[in-house]
């Protein structure tokens, strides 16, 4: 598993700094478009295809939608005057490196809040004047913020100013080309998924997804492996015949752990994450092509 050094409750501030710099698998890079690295060879026969379903994230995979989230949050935060200090004069407000350090820590918005508030005083607000002191009120709180926030995000998808990531396109149209198994596995809320995969792969490609998977879907969030080892379930073949896109250590942590192999595609935010985990890593897929993908699960295979 990979390891990722994790930072302290007392020590995740918005001056705090990114992640370890990232290592490189000495696995094969088909395409090594930012890093050079030796290929290593290995003898595979064309018969071991096992390549049956290949599974996206979202944030960050289809979109690079973390400065969109972050957004969102604030424009909560503002609208309903969230201050966790009395004496503060303006709203609670992430900062862009905070909230690079943060979303990589802990999946989900309302656990981001919730660790936050735990962390720096649970808020005073127009929902609550004084900070809520028990739990129902607490979860009030955070319910009403998600809330808010999702419909905010959801603006900024409908604006029509985002566009998926390089590649992701061409990839889903290969997969379901070639009779694989296509699938999306997000942790954010499902209305919101919904929405960024309605707007930005098409109704067509949306509903010709064999499965798809949001945080409302299961109990637990990544790096928890819950929500690929449901999909797997739900489309019927092994974890070590399925390949995940991810672009952050808690995802690739979260795939690894249900046993599957997974693909880095890094954002801006996620780049000196820690990522030997992964069987190749690339900066966006614009030149990776399926073939690309099935050769590198094939070496898996052959290697172990």
């Amino acid at each position: 598993m990979a390891s990722i050094t994790m930072f302290s409750q007392t020590t995740l501030s918005p001056s705090s700094t990114k992640l370890s710099s990232l290592t490189l698998n000495p696995l094969l890079y088909p395409k090594p478009l930012r890093f050079k690295t030796n290929r290593k060879s290995f003898s595979v026969s064309s018969s071991s295809n096992s390549l049956k379903a290949l599974i996206f994230d979202c944030d960050g995979v289809i979109l690079e939608s973390e400065h969109l989230h972050r957004q969102a949050y604030n424009d909560a935060f503002s609208h309903f005057n969230v201050r966790c200090n009395s004496s503060s004069q303006q709203p609670l407000n992430w900062a862009s490196d905070f909230y690079d350090v943060l979303q990589n820590q802990i999946g989900g918005g309302k656990p981001k809040m919730r660790w936050y508030f735990k962390e720096h005083g649970w808020p005073s607000s127009t929902i609550f004047d004084m900070p809520p002191e028990n739990d129902d009120d607490r979860a009030k709180l955070i319910d009403t913020l998600q809330d808010w926030k999702t419909e905010r995000y959801k603006q900024i998808i409908k604006s029509g100013t985002v566009e998926p990531r390089p590649g992701v396109l061409r990839l889903m149209d290969e997969a379901k080309a070639t009779g694989k198994q296509l699938s999306v596995c997000s942790a954010a809320t499902k209305s919101s998924v919904i929405l960024c995969l309605e707007s930005l792969i098409g109704m067509e490609r949306f509903q010709g997804l064999d499965c798809f998977l949001a945080g409302d879907d299961v109990k637990e969030k990544k790096p928890d492996p819950s929500i690929y080892l449901t999909a797997a379930k739900r489309l019927g073949v092994s974890e070590k015949d399925c390949l995940v896109v991810e672009d952050s250590v808690i995802g690739l942590q979260a795939a690894t752990k249900a046993g599957m192999s997974c693909v880095i595609t890094y954002t801006s935010s996620t780049a000196d994450q820690d990522f030997k985990d992964a069987i190749a890593i690339y900066p966006d897929l614009s030149d990776v092509r399926l073939n690309d993908l099935e050769l590198l699960l094939q070496n898996v295979v052959a290697a172990n």
